[in-house]
C-alpha cells in the first residue's frame, strides 16, 4: 500500500486519499523529517516500490547468505 498523505487543518490531521482498508482500521501516521526535496523523495519511493515488486516476484538475494558469500570470497582471496 502506498503511503497516505495528510494535511493539518485546525490542529487535526486530514487524510483525503482513497484506501481499501476496512472500516475501523487504526493507522499510525509518522512525520517525515528529512532533507529530501520532492524529486529525491519521488525517486526514493519509486525505488522502494521497485524493490517490493522484485521481492514479490522472488527476485532477490537473502542478505545473510550474500554476506556469507562475501566473507568466504574475502577469506579465499590471495593476500
Amino acid at each position: 500500500m502506498p503511503p497516505l498523505k495528510a494535511v493539518v487543518k485546525n490542529g487535526r490531521l486530514l487524510v483525503d486519499e482513497p484506501t481499501n482498508l476496512p472500516e475501523g482500521t487504526e493507522v499510525e501516521l509518522l512525520v517525515v523529517d528529512d532533507d529530501f526535496d520532492a524529486e529525491e523523495r519521488a525517486r526514493l519511493l519509486e525505488a522502494i516500490e521497485a524493490g517490493a515488486d522484485d521481492f514479490e516476484r522472488g527476485d532477490y538475494v537473502d542478505g545473510v547468505e550474500f554476506a556469507k558469500q562475501l566473507l568466504a570470497r574475502r577469506e579465499a582471496a590471495p593476500r
